[in-house]
């Protein structure tokens, strides 16, 4: 949090001109004066968020980036693509951790900074050739008409 508020404590400036001056509600600033007069300064400051801890600590987390990386199909998937559930199912035997679908997304797009990638939808049979000479020759015999 800025000082600001701080200082117009000080000044014996009102919650609502407090408020005005910094751009925030009147409640967040007489929340702000009564942890202000009791603890001071120190008190305002912020701390680090609670919570429960990760189950995958740091080390974990990078032996995980390291088995995915090999990729799926060094782990006995059938083709070379990545599911959450399939990673969840990797993160399980590497470590033997249980995550949720949403946990195994959180890693991926949070700890290990990957990002959603759909592969391109493509019959293995396109002949890019012959969609060329179609587009050239026999779409434009259609589109005239007779």
């Amino acid at each position: 949090m800025a000082y600001r508020p701080v200082e117009l404590f000080e000044e014996g400036a009102s919650n609502a001109e407090i408020a005005r001056a910094v751009g925030v509600c009147a409640e967040s600033v007489r929340r702000w004066r009564r942890v202000w007069e009791k603890g001071g300064v120190s008190a305002l400051r912020r701390r680090a968020a609670t919570g429960r801890p990760p189950k995958l600590d740091d080390a974990q987390v990078e032996t995980i980036r390291a088995a995915l990386t090999r990729g799926a199909q060094a782990h006995g998937f059938e083709a070379d693509l990545w599911t959450l559930e399939r990673v969840g199912a990797v993160v399980e035997q590497t470590t033997g951790v249980a995550l949720s679908r949403a946990s195994v997304w959180r890693l991926l797009t949070g700890r290990l900074g990957w990002s959603l990638q759909r592969p391109e939808r493509r019959a293995v049979e396109r002949d890019e050739s012959e969609i060329a000479r179609w587009i050239a020759h026999e779409w434009p015999r259609i589109k005239k008409g007779p």
